[in-house]
């Protein structure tokens, strides 16, 4: 576990140092940093995925970790899907699009594949859950290093997001 951690904040690092190295006027446009060959980063990266995957629970009794504890689902509640559909397109379709992977993973058929706490945790607390949960550290190394915004909702928000995410079967 703390090799991960550690590898994943060197990946971290790296691609700071990659995407902000900005020309100060010293140096020319042709000089780069270099952190290592593809090859070696191609290996590195391979070896957290592994990691992951080994420690990652696939299953829906994973809760995920944050202030969503049970959820108890019914019938379709339409007004919550409206409204969850509404908050969906207002501050997640810049990462997620349905029926299609984007900057984030594609959410039709989430409810398969993730306990209704697990995904409302994801939505309320990202930033804790791609540093302790198994499956989150796999979505985020699967998506790039892209972490999920947190775009500080209710629980009351993201209840309804997930009565959207029942639609997308």
């Amino acid at each position: 576990m703390k090799h991960l951690i550690k590898t994943l904040s060197l990946l971290f690092i790296a691609s700071l140092i990659i995407s902000c190295g900005g020309d100060d006027g010293k140096k020319s446009k042709k000089e780069k940093f270099k952190i290592g060959t593809k090859k070696e980063i191609k290996k590195v990266k391979k070896e957290v995925k592994e990691e992951v995957k080994e420690e990652k629970t696939g299953d829906l009794s994973n809760k995920g970790i944050g202030p969503v504890k049970s959820v108890t689902l019914g019938d379709l509640d339409n007004a919550m899907v409206a409204e969850g559909k509404a908050i969906f397109k207002a501050k997640c379709t810049a990462c997620h699009k349905i029926g299609k992977r984007f900057i984030g993973p594609d959410l039709t058929g989430v409810t398969k594949k993730q306990s209704p706490e697990w995904i409302m945790n994801m939505i309320l607390n990202p930033d804790e859950m791609v540093k302790k949960d198994p499956d989150a550290k796999a979505l985020l190394i699967e998506f790039n290093g892209s972490p999920m915004a947190n775009q500080s909702l209710k629980e009351e928000e993201a209840r309804k997001i997930l009565e959207y995410f029942r639609t997308l079967e």
